[in-house]
């Protein structure tokens, strides 16, 4: 079997094309997921802390008692990596800062004269609470928790608090690797909680969980769905978190070993996951088969399983005509990750012609783990083609703008026939009134 499903652009038909790019979002959506995390969410509202144990209990095999929930001082200060993982997290951690506070550099408050005696602008400021969901069961993800905490950190939210689902298997111990990032970014308000009854309890709090006002963070179906459903109740959230996935556009002078290695990364995430490789070129698509084939055959069969799914009937090989309509195809796809792999000359052009993606990586050597992990770009970005209107997950993302004004009173009195115009169109006397009783 093929490990990568061959499918031509122009002779697909548009239910095809669509059934490429609706990937992920029929299981979040699920009705009868919905209706089973609508009832964890209220059994949370009811009865905090309990509901949160019994969620434990029932989705983990986990047992704790509310006491237990909380990860205690120490746990974190003890919490230890090897020398190799500790260096890797400081590198990390140095690129996203450096990321974050360069982009806040270029923010800020503003304001500007419209008229005389007229001054508009925006005062930027941090929400007052955040939650960090960092998942946990497929893998060990500190890279999440340090991707959600440090744009957090470098955007001075007041109040950060993070949750975890414990070790699978384990007592409860939490990933010694996520206490690290903790401790090395001061985060001391940490949680051992199974992922949706821990959205709703920072939404909500309880009596161990403190309540923030927005909530961000990747995980299963159930967790995007808990994410969803909190929006109900006053929570905000980002946008949706999902499955893993991944488009690289290439062209013939592509290095069909490096592509394929790059295609796994993603694909080798989950059977959920969903990797694309579109391309100009037929002969380029074969090497890339048969390197494919080969790298697999060396990866975990857990991972190998993972990646015959992303690449086979969840994603696969988009043959285009031209990489201007390898852009098209990209662009109605919107990736979470895509990475350009074409000329030189070409690739300026094509990048301009980009505007939906999570983060556009130019190159073959800036492979989508470097970005995952170090560079410094955002990595928690939109899937399910939330990159049409989402953006990855940034300093921006914990900030929110106040709008300022301030008029004298020629200013007001220029304005006044336009606003008592409009007052009385609209049906408004007292906003008139204001107006008139200033004798203006």
């Amino acid at each position: 079997m093929p490990v990568m499903r061959m499918q031509q652009w122009s002779s697909m038909p548009e239910a095809a094309r669509a059934a490429l790019c609706a990937r992920g979002v029929e299981d979040i959506f699920n009705p009868a997921l919905r209706a089973s995390i609508g009832e964890l969410i209220a059994d949370v509202a009811e009865r905090g802390d309990a509901a949160v144990c019994d969620a434990l209990q029932r989705f983990d095999r986990i047992s704790l008692t509310p006491d237990q929930l909380r990860v205690s001082a120490d746990e974190i200060a003890s919490a230890q990596v090897s020398p190799e993982v500790d260096a890797a997290l400081e590198d990390a951690i140095a690129h996203i800062r450096a990321f974050n506070e360069q982009q806040m550099e270029r923010s800020g408050d503003w304001h500007f004269a419209p008229e005389p005696g007229l001054m508009v602008g925006e005062k930027l400021s941090p929400i007052t609470s955040v939650g960090l969901f960092t998942p946990s069961g497929k893998a060990s993800y500190p890279s999440v928790a340090y991707q959600l905490a440090v744009p957090a950190v470098v955007a001075k939210v007041p109040q950060i608090v993070l949750v975890v689902p414990p070790i699978p298997g384990g007592s409860g111990e939490v990933d010694p690797a996520v206490l690290t990032v903790c401790r090395k970014l001061g985060i001391t308000e940490v949680f051992r909680v199974n992922g949706p009854a821990g959205i709703a309890a920072l939404g909500f709090g309880t009596e161990s969980i403190p309540q923030v006002r927005k909530v961000v963070g990747p995980g299963s179906p159930a967790v995007t769905i808990a994410q969803v459903e909190m929006q109900r109740h006053g929570v905000a959230t980002m946008m949706l978190l999902g499955p893993t996935e991944s488009l690289v556009i290439a062209d013939h002078s592509a290095d069909p070993s490096r592509l394929a290695s790059d295609l796994l990364i993603e694909a080798e995430h989950g059977t959920d996951s969903s990797v694309v490789l579109v391309t100009t070129s037929r002969e380029l698509a074969e090497a890339t088969e048969r390197e494919l084939a080969e790298q697999i055959a060396s990866l975990p069969e857990v991972r190998a399983t993972a990646a015959r799914s992303a690449l086979g009937p969840n994603g696969g090989c988009v043959l285009v005509d031209s990489l201007i309509e390898a852009a098209e195809v990209a662009n109605r796809y919107a990736p979470e990750h895509l990475q350009v792999a074409v000329a030189d000359d070409e690739v300026d052009a094509l990048v301009d012609a980009l505007v939906n993606a999570g983060e556009i990586l130019i190159g073959q050597h800036t492979p989508f783990s470097a970005a995952n992990f170090v560079i410094g770009c955002p990595a928690s970005l939109p899937t399910s083609g939330f990159a049409h209107v989402s953006s990855g997950i940034t300093a921006h993302t914990f900030m929110k703008r106040t709008a300022i004004a301030r008029a004298d009173a020629t200013a007001l009195a220029r304005m006044a026939p336009s606003v008592i115009a409009l007052a009385d169109h609209e049906g408004f006397p007292a906003h008139a009134a204001a107006l008139h009783r200033r004798s203006i």
